[in-house]
């Protein structure tokens, strides 16, 4: 299991560091202490640790006027590259800075990790001059929205928003919205107020339709990530209620989770895949949904 934290003990801070180091200055042969600035005493720290405390991922954002923050030091240990924890990085130091009160955030890039930031809707205000300079560094920007703290994908999250408003009635009824989407992770959440039995909690039938639109979401999205073309159905639906749903209903649903393959989609046959997402009633767990999925692959 991980998680987002901040650096704060002497330990943490070391080991935050260490990764700094090992992934963005050794490689360089830059000595130990190149890692630091003079903005990380003012700067907002984060990292993705395992379960045993260890860094994975870091990175620090700082401001540069009281409306622009910069994010800085990314790193992302290379045995944990892809599966998510660099979006979690961002998300989480975008947090910071909008809580700060920056009206959009900037970064410097490379290019090997311009696509990265592009994915996670930052567009290229001024190009490097690559030219001249293989190793010169690109500006991207990205200005705060109501829309766009989805980091990752933000224009395929609001066309399936869309899609649901459209084409699934119930879901905008129930007010459904996409909370976050990493690539590995979609989250979503739910109007309480409009789910309200008798008992002033979640109708049951409410946390299994947000269940279903979470597993169903999460699959489409890998579908686009996949290049393959798929109608998503639910074939089977099971759920375990825990607990009643009372607070700021969530779903979780894990692209880890998912069971099965989507590759014989692009043999022209259909595609079973099971997947489950976690219902919480705002940090508390509260149900399971299990689902059992068939992609229909497009028939000529």
């Amino acid at each position: 299991m991980y998680q987002v934290v901040t650096p704060q003990t002497d330990e943490q801070l070391k080991r935050y560091y260490q990764l700094r180091w090992t992934v963005l200055r050794k490689p360089f042969q830059r000595p130990l202490g190149s890692e630091q600035d003079a903005y990380d005493q003012v700067g907002h720290h984060r990292m993705v640790v395992d379960k045993h405390g260890q860094p994975i991922a870091v990175g620090r954002v700082h401001f540069n006027s009281p409306e622009e923050a910069q994010i800085r030091f990314m790193a992302v240990d290379p045995e944990y590259q892809g599966q998510g924890h660099g979006v979690a990085i961002v998300y989480a130091l975008e947090l910071a800075a909008r809580n700060e009160g920056a009206q959009h955030v900037v970064i410097n890039s490379r290019d090997n990790t311009l696509g990265f930031y592009k994915k996670c809707g930052y567009q290229v205000v001024e190009e490097g001059d690559t030219v001249s300079n293989s190793m010169a560094e690109h500006q991207l920007r990205k200005s705060f929205s109501k829309r766009n703290y989805i980091t990752y994908r933000p224009d395929w999250v609001a066309e399936l928003q869309q899609t649901w408003q459209q084409r699934i009635p119930i879901s905008d009824a129930m007010g459904i919205k996409i909370h976050q989407y990493t690539g590995r992770i979609l989250e979503t959440r739910a109007n309480l107020s409009r789910n309200i039995n008798v008992h002033d909690t979640m109708f049951a039938g409410s946390i299994y339709s947000l269940g279903t639109l979470t597993c169903w979401g999460l699959l489409h999205l890998q579908l686009l990530e996949r290049e393959v073309k798929g109608s998503v159905v639910l074939a089977e639906g099971n759920i375990k209620y825990q607990k009643p749903l009372r607070k700021e209903p969530r779903g979780i649903a894990l692209l880890n989770d998912v069971e099965g393959d989507f590759s014989a989609l692009k043999q022209g046959r259909n595609a079973h895949l099971t997947l489950r997402a976690q219902l919480f009633s705002r940090e508390q767990p509260v149900a399971e949904f299990t689902g059992r999925f068939v992609v229909l692959a497009p028939q000529d």
